[in-house]
């Protein structure tokens, strides 16, 4: 009997170490909001070669790709399902969600100019997030 109250004495200190670590019991990872997260290591190449690390995974409404990032630009494709990645924002025209922030994606089917792959841009109005442009995402880079 004694050794066990001995093996439990000495394996006490290890368990609340690690539980003060984090490595016990440690609660998975949250998204800065429900429905939006920033996924690392999740790589995209659009239709001119240029490369996106990261993108945002975020719920959104099924709605219009621009080839620009303003109303009345051409639609280059859409945005069938409820929940997409984008690689980047840029600024762009106001929309209804009282900003100018447009992001960059691949919409889900190819509306025009077939060269363009259906990459093109959505009002920040069209995601799920409450802040724009969304914390971690990158500015694209001609933007």
């Amino acid at each position: 009997m004694r050794t066990r109250r001995t093996r439990l004495w000495v394996c006490l200190p290890a368990f609340a170490m690690a539980g003060a670590w984090g490595v016990v019991g440690s609660a998975p990872a949250v998204s800065a909001e429900p429905g939006c997260e920033i996924r690392e290591n999740s790589p995209h190449a659009d239709w001119g070669g240029m490369s996106f690390p990261i993108d945002l995974y975020c719920t959104n409404t099924p709605g219009d790709v621009t080839s620009q990032s303003f109303f009345g630009s051409p639609v280059t494709g859409r945005m069938t399902k409820t929940t997409s990645w984008f690689v980047c924002w840029k600024i762009g025209a106001p929309h209804s969600g009282k900003n100018s922030v447009w992001y960059y994606t691949k919409g889900d089917e190819v509306v025009n100019n077939p060269g363009q792959q259906g990459w093109g841009y959505m009002p920040a109005s069209a995601l799920g997030t409450t802040k724009a442009p969304f914390p971690g995402l990158r500015k694209c880079s001609w933007g």
